[in-house]
């Protein structure tokens, strides 16, 4: 009789994968039975009868004790048997209770279910399918669980791409690891002992307003981490991402190495958490080994009002390269900017903290959207700095007796230094809608005089993509990519010219100007692969593409170059 109960207290708990059509639930997961077929089970039917044994009887007539009402199933019928032959002993009576229902159908939404009593105890027990409050927290539980679990298995590895010295890559991944992938030397060597390392990274989720806090964010803990305790530190670019490259699926962030592994620097590092804003806030991770040479990286999570602990860890493996660069799929929004709109979301979303955006918001809807060029022609002249640049555009305008226009222009130059010190997805939308301000004066100047323009479109889009793509020259995207290509709504030069001088000569150009240099300005000279990165950005600009002048020689002897590419292109002179 103790046996009957617990069969029947298992009985009312329902399982939540029974379907309208029926099916078989397995050993240990319980449903409710039609409302046409209700009691209990005879010995003949708690013979074997399914999971390979012989079938016995279906169900049989209601035992002592037991009540039975007809509530509206149809003909729907239910078989039920036990997994396995009545065992002997006490541990396996247990197992006994446990059956399989096989359905053929469900009864129908609202009839009413009842399951047998105790001997001696003729109460009914009525309730609807899926209202007990048992059957609902159960049902939530197991649900849930479910999802959970099929969401880790569908999700794919996070991997991270490491800069290394000589601007080279390494790949690794935490959690699922890659199949097929060769382990990386390099990053064994700046994760695991002698030392420690930590990965601080800032996601990127959300609008455009989430993504210029992150930027902010992640400008901010570099400018940090470079000072106090973390000056005898190694501070290298790390970047996570996903192999899907789904939305959100970048985090910019840095690898600190610690050589001495001192308690100090993660303690810094958690007081530097502590100081930043709430949203976004920084992941930490920190990565050690174990006895097994293998690496683990084990992430630090904030406990409001209690601290700081640290979660379970996680496996660190190789990962293979991918075929492009993570960073580029993400650069139209992030600094190469494909339409005027794109850039002005940036800017709208930092006039609360700069309040000069506002203004240059103000004039870029001053102009229109679509612009025609003149009879005119119109020659854009770009370089990098110290090139004679400035000369040339001047020259070659006094030549043609043209208009000479520069980017950014005039009225929004004044605001230049402050555009500088931010974010480059911050500073790219200025220099980028700074170009279409150009572009409706290069609308109304063509109409009467060539036009002459020192820098436009192609210079804001190669300082952005060397910038943003880390590595080397073999990192950067491919030729004929779509980010090379003009935008769709500016208005295009007929030529472009690129002046090019060597790198020595540049060098002695600017130990003598004397003049204050942008940040950028600052990279090229000290960074060789940025500024080749920058070179190589310009010669694949495509649609339309550059035309490469030598510099070099004397200032008559390029005016007399530039003339002539002028004449052989435009028809004009």
């Amino acid at each position: 009789m103790k046996r009957y109960t617990r069969a029947r207290a298992h009985a009312r708990v329902p399982y939540p994968g029974t379907s309208n059509t029926g099916g078989i639930i397995q050993p240990g997961a319980w449903g409710h039975r039609p409302a046409s077929h209700r009691g209990s089970l005879s010995e003949a039917a708690r013979r074997p009868g399914l999971c390979g044994c012989p079938s016995g009887p279906s169900w049989r007539q209601p035992a002592r004790g037991a009540t039975s009402r007809s509530g509206g199933g149809g003909g729907e019928t239910e078989e039920v048997a036990p997994t396995r032959a009545p065992p002997t002993s006490r541990r396996r009576r247990r197992r006994r209770r446990r059956f399989v229902f096989v359905s053929t159908g469900v009864p129908p939404a609202g009839s009413q279910v009842s399951f047998p009593q105790r001997p001696g105890r003729h109460r009914e027990a009525p309730m609807t399918f899926g209202r007990h409050p048992r059957a609902r927290r159960l049902l939530a539980r197991l649900s849930g669980r479910r999802r959970g679990a099929c969401a880790r298995a569908m999700e794919p590895p996070r991997c991270f791409a490491l800069e290394l010295p000589g601007c080279t890559l390494a790949h690794f991944a935490v959690g699922e690891l890659a199949p097929g992938a060769r382990p990386d030397p390099r990053v064994a060597a700046l994760l695991g002992p002698p030392g420690r390392s930590y990965s601080l990274s800032v996601p990127e989720t959300g609008g455009v307003g989430a993504r210029v806090r992150a930027a902010r964010l992640h400008q901010h803990l570099r400018q940090q981490l470079r000072r106090g305790p973390f000056q005898r530190c190694e501070l290298r670019r790390l970047l996570g991402y996903r192999p899907d490259g789904g939305a959100g699926a970048l985090q910019h962030g840095f690898l600190l190495r610690d050589p001495r592994d001192s308690p100090d620097t993660r303690q810094a590092l958690l007081e530097l958490l502590d100081a930043c804003p709430e949203a976004p806030r920084p992941l930490l991770a920190e990565f050690s080994g174990d006895r097994l040479c293998q690496l683990w990286q084990r992430p630090w999570e904030r406990r409001d009002g209690r601290g700081w602990r640290q979660l379970g860890g996680e496996r660190v493996g190789p990962a293979p390269e991918p075929a492009l660069h993570p960073v580029v799929p993400d650069l139209p929004s992030a600094g190469v900017f494909p339409h005027r709109e794109a850039a002005c979301a940036v800017l709208e979303a930092c006039t609360s903290f700069i309040p000069e955006a506002r203004e240059v918001l103000d004039l870029v809807d001053q102009c229109p959207e679509q612009v025609q060029k003149g009879r005119f022609p119109v020659i854009v002249i770009e370089g990098l700095d110290a090139t004679g640049k400035t000369t040339v555009t001047q020259s070659v305008s006094d030549s043609l007796k043209a208009v000479l226009l520069k980017s950014p222009p005039s009225c929004i130059s004044q605001w230049r230094k402050i555009f500088d010190d931010e974010p480059t997805i911050i500073r790219r939308a200025f220099y980028s809608l700074g170009n279409y301000i150009v572009a409706s004066e290069i609308a109304k100047e063509s109409t009467k005089s060539p036009v002459v323009v020192d820098r436009y479109w192609h210079s804001t889009a190669t300082y952005a993509i060397a910038t943003e793509v880390s590595g080397g020259l073999q990192h950067l995207p491919p030729i004929h990519h779509p980010i090379y290509q003009w935008p769709r709504d500016l208005l295009k030069p007929d030529l472009i010219l690129l002046l090019t001088v060597s790198p020595e000569e540049r060098m002695q150009r600017i130990e003598g100007r004397g003049m204050e240099k942008t940040r950028e300005e600052a990279e090229l000279e000290t960074n060789s692969i940025f500024r080749q990165k920058v070179e190589v950005c310009y010669q694949r600009m495509e649609n339309p593409g550059c035309h490469v002048v030598d510099a070099s020689p004397s200032r008559e002897k390029v005016l007399q170059m530039v003339l002539s590419v002028i004449q052989n292109n435009c028809n004009y002179l």
